[in-house]
């Protein structure tokens, strides 16, 4: 079992920056790639980030590349995501979930762990 927490979120102005981190416990990060969702109201869980295991591959969803960034320390046990250049677009829960497979996928439920979400909000 795999416990993960967000935390980061908040209430941001257009254009401004937030980092969202990822922690787990009882269980290395490390065994597990790990990818950023979100879930704006009334909307489906979409994919946002990913990164492998060892950090070498990363992927992004078309609308955040080039804005948001995605990292992780396997030291500190956590994967972090800093988005920059916010839009009120962006507003949603921001949930993290760890994939135990190899296969980059951006399925939700290819994910088993999630945590509880985090939500943001950027005003105009």
């Amino acid at each position: 079992q795999v416990q993960l927490v967000e935390s980061g979120g908040g209430l941001v102005q257009a254009g401004g920056s937030l980092r969202l981190s990822c922690a787990a416990s009882e269980r290395t990060l490390s065994n597990f790639a790990v990818g950023w969702f979100r879930q704006a109201h009334g909307q489906e869980r979409e994919f946002v980030a990913r990164i492998s295991r060892l950090a070498n591959t990363k992927a992004y969803t078309d609308s955040v590349k080039g804005r948001f960034s995605i990292s992780r320390d396997n030291v500190k046990n956590t994967v972090d995501l800093q988005m920059n250049n916010l839009k009120p677009e962006d507003t949603a829960a921001y949930y993290c979930a760890a994939d135990s497979g190899t296969v980059l996928t951006k399925i939700p439920r290819d994910y088993e762990y999630w945590g509880q979400g985090t939500q943001v909000t950027v005003s105009a």
